[in-house]
């Protein structure tokens, strides 16, 4: 189908916007923490993968790091596994782990990596038990009430947090051209499989490779202050204003502290975008608008 001349001269002044930020993240690395919508709705899915794919060929770096939290609710309830939550956090017992493999080393990081490959891209899906990966340890989980004089420690079984990140496998695989899809499965120094947050896998990631950008996907327009206002372009002493206050609380604060441990460590930007709105990560990548909140070590007044 070919354009006429007006359409055809709006997607060249597209193109030509975008070539600043082309030429600014040109051989950078972009981290994505891809889930929520966009990993459900088949239009979203597929703009996704094109997004991610051209990045890679305008020369951005982008590694993916998935959830897939829903997914493996669903099947537990086809088993008839009761799933079981703590603070948020899936209670991981042995057979429960079983699922949680099953569908994010094989189901989701397997879809993904296909998207991808229908888009024009080259994939390669990992696990973090892949080439020991990610090196995990148990999460300890504990609880206190002012009547208690000493905190309960909860088992909450095969749930992990990030020891350690083998950087040379994620290096080794960009090198050769490819696009990192990453589960956030871990694997402890006994061999003992971890199920782990992927926003808190996607941050780590982004500090060991010194990543130019973490960008969390989520199901929200972004951070919201008490009156309902997108907040954007914070730096990491307004963020953690907005904790002590309580705008920042319940499910988003993880999130938030993730993207805000990161920057901590180097990264510069770290993004919280709504995975719901089209083609969200090239708006935030190639655009000054973007679709969330930004959060950065540096002075900046733009969105992206």
């Amino acid at each position: 189908m070919s354009l006429s001349l007006n359409e055809a001269q709006t997607t060249a002044q597209v193109i030509s916007r975008a070539l600043p930020y082309i030429q600014r993240f040109a051989g950078k690395t972009v981290v994505v923490k891809y889930g929520g919508n966009a990993m459900v709705d088949d239009h979203l899915k597929e703009s996704f993968a094109r997004d991610i794919v051209l990045m890679k060929a305008v020369g951005i770096n982008p590694v993916v790091v998935h959830g897939g939290g829903p997914q493996i609710g669903a099947l537990l309830d086809e088993l008839s596994i009761e799933s079981r939550f703590v603070d948020g956090m899936r209670v991981t017992d042995s057979k429960t782990m079983d699922v949680v493999e099953m569908v994010l080393g094989a189901t989701i990081n397997k879809e993904i990596v296909n998207l991808i490959s229908s888009a024009g891209g080259r994939a390669f899906g990992v696990t973090g038990k892949d080439g020991q990966l990610i090196q995990a340890k148990k999460l300890v989980v504990s609880h206190k009430t002012p009547e208690m004089s000493a905190p309960e420690i909860i088992d909450i079984g095969h749930v992990g947090e990030v020891a350690s990140i083998n950087k040379s496998i994620i290096d080794m695989l960009v090198q050769a051209d490819f696009i990192p899809v990453i589960a956030p499965i871990g694997v402890g120094t006994d061999g003992t499989s971890y199920n782990i947050n992927a926003d808190l896998v996607a941050g780590k990631v982004a500090e060991v490779l010194q990543a130019e950008k973490l960008m969390l996907l989520t199901n929200v327009a972004g951070l919201q202050d008490k009156q309902g206002q997108i907040l954007t372009g914070l730096s990491v002493g307004r963020v953690d204003e907005l904790i002590e206050d309580g705008t920042i609380y319940g499910g988003m604060l993880p999130k938030i502290r993730c993207a805000l441990d990161a920057v901590k460590s180097g990264v510069p930007y770290a993004h919280i975008i709504d995975g719901r709105v089209n083609h969200a990560v090239m708006l935030e990548i190639f655009t000054d608008e973007g679709v969330g909140t930004l959060i950065t070590n540096q002075e900046h007044n733009g969105a992206s």
